[in-house]
């Protein structure tokens, strides 16, 4: 299979290293001083799962260089993927895939306003890793899994065609879930909630969870979700809190989210699509969610300041 890696960073590179650690062809989109050093020296990738190298690497910054493909991962930030989507119309034969690994559950729409609606699967993906540097990156955590399937629900030809793609590969777990829709919102609901505690206490997971003053916010802002994703016909299941707790007490005490460390770091972030996509679908839906509110707007500065936008703006 073809796959064309939109976004190469600590998803894109681990998956789409994986994929072509196994013979598959794969192309990686990526910029700068990090598509030097991939085209260079190769694709460098530090595992707990086994470290490797992809050499040599095939990798762009111009889609129409790469040419079209069976499959394109969009493995971007959650503001890139209208970026994305604009750009990657050379890669798209008529029968292509395209399948968002991001953070968030508005991604497959926004991918689907673009390039069309019988195009795009439901994807999400579960690993903790990040780029160290330019042509390096690290898995540093959580079994590394895939997860996608069509959107209405049938297992057609084209998702075992992808399944048995990552199936061939070491250091990956992949699940075609029955309702793909239901598995993104119990990622929203571990990773929105993980997300926004983290960056408001300033703390890793092993220094929040466990805490009277953030057990409890954390919990509600999970109920939040829940209560959310039913009032958008998503039946999320009634332990589904329970289980995303327990998920989160197993979790390394050193974990942080992708979210939490950019606001940290002061670089843009993902809060939008997360704490501020909860914020906005329970307006729409005629939902109160004090608890993600109060996260929102306690990181809605920094957010602002990282982006150099005036106080009150929001950015996608």
């Amino acid at each position: 299979m073809r796959v064309a890696i939109f976004g190469t960073g600590g998803v894109g590179g681990y998956f789409g290293g994986r994929l072509a650690q196994a013979g598959h062809a794969v192309v990686f989109i990526a910029r700068g001083a990090h598509l030097q050093a991939i085209r260079r020296d190769g694709l460098r990738v530090e595992s707990v799962a086994g470290d490797f190298v992809v050499w040599p690497a095939e990798a762009t910054d111009a889609p129409a260089e790469a040419g079209q493909v069976d499959a394109v991962l969009v493995c971007t930030k959650a503001w890139q993927v209208g970026e994305a989507a604009g750009a990657m119309g050379p890669l798209l034969a008529p029968e292509t895939l395209v399948v968002p690994l991001t953070n968030g559950v508005e991604a497959a729409d926004e991918l689907a306003s673009v390039v069309g609606r019988e195009r795009v699967l439901g994807g999400l993906c579960r690993i903790l890793s990040y780029v160290t540097g330019p042509g390096c990156i690290r898995h540093a955590g959580v079994a590394p899994q895939v997860e996608f399937g069509e959107r209405h629900g049938r297992t057609t030809a084209r998702v075992l065609a992808l399944r048995a793609a990552f199936e061939s590969a070491h250091g990956v777990n992949v699940v075609v879930p029955p309702d793909i829709e239901i598995a993104a919102w119990e990622k929203f609901l571990f990773i929105a909630p993980l997300s926004g505690i983290g960056a408001v206490s300033r703390l890793a997971v092993g220094g929040f969870r466990d805490e009277p003053e953030w057990r409890p916010p954390l919990e509600a802002a999970m109920r939040e979700v829940v209560g959310l994703a039913r009032a958008r016909g998503v039946r999320l299941a009634d332990d589904a809190v329970l289980r995303t707790l327990a998920y989160v007490d197993r979790l390394p005490p050193d974990t942080t989210a992708s979210m939490q460390r950019d606001i940290l770091a002061g670089k843009p972030s993902e809060l939008e699509a997360q704490t501020g996509a909860v914020v906005r679908l329970a307006e729409a839906a005629g939902l109160t969610v004090p608890v993600n509110q109060k996260i929102y707007e306690t990181l809605l500065p920094l957010e602002q300041s990282a982006r150099g936008l005036d106080p009150g703006t929001t950015q996608p």
